[in-house]
This record gives C-alpha cells, structure tokens and sequence, in this order.
C-alpha cells in the first residue's frame, strides 16, 4: 500500500520537472509530473494508493504557534496548482485527502494506522522523506519511502538516521526543532546530544532536571539540562505540534484505496487542461491490467 504525500511531491515536480504552460496560458507542469508519477507508482507497485494534500496550508498548529508554516513565500504559481492536482488525481480515481484543519501529514499518519491493522495488509509504504513521518515506523510493515532518493527507512532505519525509536521522534523534533515547520526547539540541543538523551530516557518526561542525575555522559551537560529545566512548557509545545493527530477520517478500510480505474472525465482534463493525453491512455492500460 502506498500513501503519498501530494502536497511533497507537487514542490518535488514543481521545482524538479519541466515547466509547461497551456493553451490557457496556465502553469500545469508540476501536475503533469505528479499525474504521470502516481501512474508510475501505480504500474511498478500496484493498485492501493492514497494522496494526502494540504488544500489549506495553514492548520489546527497555526494557532499553537506564532512562528508556523504559513502560505507566505510560496510561489504563486505552485500555490496555483494545488486545485488542479487535486481535480486530477480525483478524476484519475485515486482517494485523495485534501486537508483543511489538519495537515496532509496527519492524513497519512492515520491512513497507516489504518491499513497496519488489517492483517492482509503485507507493507505499507508512507511515500514522503518529512522528519516527522518517521514517528509512524513500525518494524519492516510501515515504512517510509523517498521516491527521489529511492531509500526506504524502516525502524532499524530511523534508529540509524535519528539515533532514536520512532515513538521517540516527537520528542526529538521538539529539542532539535524542524525548520521546515517553523518551530526552533530549544536552544544548544543538536542531534548528536538530544540523540543520545533520548536513547536513554526515551521521552522528555523522563529527563531529569539535574544533570548530575543524568545516566548519559555528553559535553555540556549542564547547560543542556538548565535550558530543558527552564523551557520544559516550551519543549512540551513543540512536541504537540510535532505529534501527528490519527483520528482524521481518511480510511475506513484497505477495501476503499484500491485503485479501479480512471473516471468519467480524465481522459478531457489530461488533452485539454494538461495538454498530455498520452497519461489518460496508460492510465486506461494500467486499469485492464488490474481489472
């Protein structure tokens, strides 16, 4: 089962694929990247797939946060296609997500919960390289997958990059910070220290104020421990907004992203909107091979 991160692969194809501007004078290169790579997925991997999009990308954490992910910045011109990707990955027949009060993160976090407890499920593959994803991982059944490097992060995997278990990686994120988010965690706590903190005591709960009381011999000690002492609010913050909400109502069974096919319109959207009619013809052989 793939669960693909939209909103990550529109800025992939966006800045990565070859501009096309239509007939209308619209920019719809990044969707023709998308379209065709969800095809391709589709044909190398097989027919259950699901695409979690930010359709709003302000949320829920914007109000935990002054300083989180807004819109500001973004090109206007990808901004501009978020819409059309997700018309046309609906009209290709993939369940798409598009999130409005929570993130397409927490999409994807509850769609593998989901399919991790149905036991013909064999492997789920949470398709996006984003830091926090990893806290999902479970074993060598739900894993992540970077479709531009190619690499797949197990949970032997996460211990190796992250120096933690993925249960662990709220709490991670909540000292180092995630850039990306808009959080800076606390200060003077790096990777190299907040990982082998963490591998001791596992959650920030569990770390004692007094650094004497530390079982983790590291450098600067008491600095580390006087800034957790004093910003233990702060760090506990950081970690709600890295915690990844399950509950969002995506999936209510594998049986639901099996793909059957493109629908009613596809083949129009892909001559006249993505002026690439060569993607509704594979699409149509991929659903004869699936059928």
């Amino acid at each position: 089962m793939y669960l693909v991160d939209g909103t990550y692969e529109l800025f992939r194809h966006f800045y990565g694929a070859p501009s096309h501007v239509s007939s209308e004078g619209i920019e719809v290169g990044a969707v023709r990247g998308v379209v065709g790579s969800l095809i391709a997925l589709m044909e190398d991997g097989g027919p259950y797939v699901g695409v979690a999009t930010d359709h709003v990308i302000e949320s829920f954490r914007n109000e935990m946060w002054p300083g989180y992910k807004t819109g500001e910045g973004v090109d206007p011109v990808l901004k501009g296609q978020f819409s059309l990707l997700e018309e046309a990955l609906g009209l290709l027949g993939v369940d798409v997500w598009a999130m409005v009060e929570l993130e397409a993160d927490d999409a994807l976090a509850s769609a593998a919960q989901c399919a991790a407890a149905e036991p013909q499920v064999e492997q789920v593959f949470i398709c996006t390289p984003d830091k926090d994803l990893a806290q999902c991982v479970e074993g060598t059944r739900v894993v992540q997958l970077d479709r531009r490097r190619r690499t797949v992060i197990d949970e032997d995997g996460v211990r190796a990059k992250f120096g933690v278990d993925p249960e662990s990686i709220p709490d991670y994120l909540a000292l180092v910070g995630d850039a990306a988010d808009g959080y800076p965690g606390l200060a003077g706590w790096g990777a190299r220290s907040t990982a082998a903190v963490l591998a001791r005591y596992r959650h920030l709960e569990a770390i004692p104020d007094e650094p004497g009381r530390w079982d983790v011999p590291i450098r600067g000690a008491m600095k580390l421990a006087s800034t957790l002492a004093g910003s233990r609010d702060l760090a506990t913050l950081f970690r709600d907004l890295a915690t990844l909400r399950r509950q969002a109502q995506v999936c209510s069974s594998v049986a639901q992203l099996r793909w059957r096919g493109p629908g009613q319109g596809f083949g129009e959207l892909c001559e006249r909107q993505l002026e690439q009619p060569g993607l509704s013809r594979r699409a149509d052989r991929l659903a004869t091979r699936f059928a």
